[in-house]
């Protein structure tokens, strides 16, 4: 029963200021029937039958809008006497299963403001809606509030708080108030004898909640020892318990744990469910193991558990990576035979697949059909078509696309604008780029490090040489943390433009920068040196390389040979062919074409034939 008495409000002044309430009296609109509630107005008292008949059947359906959950709030609010707390939750735990967090937030507020006294389950039905929209914080002054009152908070009450604790990454927090539930006195959901009478210990939900969180913060071992500690409890683990630790071991690389973990929950007759089977035919997609992921779909819908959107998008991700993008389109066709809806995610992973075979024709007619499938087309799938446009340097219909996105009211992230950087840079664009980038500013999207990347690599390679180095510039005034990527991109761009003493200048001041040369660093500086004929210095250059422990590639080689095969230095190219043997390295076409010159200019050839060095044939699977 709830009383209006003289009550300190719930919310502190602070959270006050964090909840901002709409009021809204909007009326549904459907109904002619004279009972219908949306007849009456909020100031006075609703139908009793009609209130109740609401309260009844549309909230514990769940299909309860925001528009419809202020007005009946209102209805109750207004009733006399007073609505018992039972209904109020019944609207709030409606509106929380729909996600309307922010609604339910700001109803609690108004309730609180009326002196009307909110239950325990009122209370933790606030907590929970902190906790989802990653204000845990404010779960714990709700906490706080709950204990004040005289409550005993039970399991559900923390089982919310260490659910928000880990969607936030707090897991070791998490961790902490998992360990001290009892200390709270809470109202026990598992009641087990303790010294002190009754206590409240953590249950299934608890558990599965931290095993969750520890998987996806790597703490595998620790999600292990909870796992069995929850077992010792005499708490047996359900389908949620098996598949969290089941997808931890996948994710972090240990199949075969995971594989003894599917045998036991079968030997104890937990049922996998549809998230069990995503989560393994996930893991064999990643094993590129295809043909055993099909399998299992057979298998799932064979024992009548219903593959998912998810399940049926990793499927089609893992054929469009292998090109096979004929079988992909036929899961999609599967998947909607099925009764499966693809989702957004679905519809761009086939896009992006399309764009990559060179199918671009496909990829927009499958693009212009996610409205007619009821799905409506995102920035990604706007960046994904761009940027399928821009490799085929089809520039106007990018930017028709672009026109658009922007009409529609879709708004560009920082990936949009760096595709259509890049794809005017590389159709020599210049000054389109700079508008771009302009636009982007204004806009108030932060540039990232890819985005200068891109600028500095599109200057060099369209001569803007001098461009470049004053946006490095400008970026080290700014205490912009540089790349060695954005380096090698001026370096790449001053090499090729043929300005080899600033780029050493720039080479030789990245120790000052905090940065070390990577071995794409080393190759650009090499490749220079040897078209500059400098073939000493970039062998020395292999050499420093190696005492700094970067390690060479093919490449590096490649480039060296070439330039001592230019010079007839033939000695010079055995050797490094020499090296390259020692150092494992597997010879590619560019190798292959480098001996063959080699022999026709070496005069005793069949002489040079013995210098040559054995390669391994263990190297050909290996490399």
């Amino acid at each position: 029963m709830a009383f209006k008495t003289p009550l300190r409000p719930l919310f502190s002044s602070s959270l006050y200021s964090a909840l901002k309430c709409k009021h809204f009296s909007q009326k549904p609109t459907n109904s002619n029937s004279k009972n219908d509630l949306s007849s009456c107005p909020t100031t006075m008292p609703p139908n009793p039958d009609a209130l109740d008949r609401f309260l009844r059947d549309k909230c514990r359906s769940g299909n309860v809008s925001p528009g419809e959950a202020n007005y009946y709030f209102d209805c109750l609010i207004h009733r006399k006497p007073a609505s018992r707390m039972l209904w109020f939750n019944l609207l709030f735990t409606a509106l929380a299963k729909n996600k309307h967090f922010d609604t339910v937030i700001s109803l609690i507020k108004r309730l609180d403001s009326t002196g009307l006294l909110p239950n325990l389950i009122t209370l933790n039905i606030l907590l929970n809606c902190f906790c989802n929209i990653g204000r845990a914080c404010d779960g714990f002054v709700v906490l706080g509030k709950i204990l004040r009152l005289g409550f005993s908070p039970t399991a559900v009450t923390f089982n919310c708080l260490i659910k928000g604790l880990c969607r936030e990454g707090r897991t070791m927090k998490a961790t902490c108030l998992f360990k001290n539930m009892n200390l709270f006195g809470c109202s026990p959901t598992v009641k087990r004898n303790g010294e002190n009478g009754i206590i409240c210990r953590p249950d299934i939900v608890s558990y599965n909640s931290m095993i969750d969180g520890l998987c996806k913060d790597g703490l595998i071992d620790k999600a292990k020892e909870l796992f069995s500690e929850m077992k010792g409890m005499g708490i047996s683990p359900n389908v949620v318990s098996y598949t969290s630790l089941i997808h931890g071991f996948c994710c972090w690389g240990k199949w075969e744990e995971a594989k003894d973990l599917i045998v036991e929950m079968v030997d104890q007759r937990v049922q996998p469910d549809v998230v069990t089977f995503s989560v393994i035919i996930d893991e064999l997609c990643k094993n590129e193991k295809i043909d055993k992921a099909n399998e299992l779909l057979e298998l799932m819908i064979k024992r009548g558990v219903m593959p998912n959107t998810i399940t049926y998008t990793t499927l089609i991700n893992e054929y469009c990576k292998n090109g096979k993008i004929d079988k992909a389109n036929e899961m999609l066709e599967l998947m909607i035979k099925q009764g499966v809806n693809p989702n957004t995610v679905t519809y761009n992973t086939l896009i992006d697949g399309l764009c990559l075979a060179n199918r671009i024709d496909d990829a927009r007619e499958l693009f212009v059909s996610m409205t007619n499938n009821g799905c409506k087309q995102d920035v990604f799938s706007y960046s994904i078509m761009i940027n399928g446009y821009l490799k085929k340097q089809n520039i106007n219909e990018a930017m028709s696309l672009y026109r658009e996105m922007v009409s529609k009211g879709v708004v560009l992230n920082v990936v949009t604008y760096n595709t259509l950087l890049s794809g005017f840079f590389q159709a020599g664009k210049i000054g389109h780029a700079k508008e771009l980038f302009s636009e982007m500013r204004h806009k108030n999207v932060m540039p990232d490090k890819c985005t200068y990347n891109i600028l500095i690599n599109g200057l060099c390679k369209n001569g803007c040489i001098t461009k470049a180095i004053e946006i490095l510039h400008t970026l080290k005034k700014g205490k912009f943390n540089l790349t060695i990527e954005s380096y090698n991109c001026l370096l790449d761009g001053l090499c090729k433009t043929w300005r080899l003493e600033l780029a050493w200048k720039h080479f030789d001041k990245l120790s000052q920068e905090g940065l070390d040369p990577d071995v794409v660093t080393f190759n650009i500086m090499i490749n220079g040196l040897c078209k500059y004929g400098k073939l000493e210095e970039a062998n020395g250059l292999l050499s420093n390389m190696e005492d700094m422990g970067c390690a060479p590639n093919v490449f590096t080689y490649n480039t060296l040979m070439w330039g001592f095969l230019q010079n007839s230095q033939t000695t010079k190219v055995v050797e490094l062919l020499q090296k390259m043997a020692e150092g494992n390295l597997m010879p590619d076409a560019c190798t292959t074409s480098i001996v063959m010159n080699l022999l026709v200019k070496h005069e005793k050839y069949r002489e040079c034939l013995n210098w040559l060095p054995s390669f391994s044939a263990q190297l050909t699977t290996g490399s």
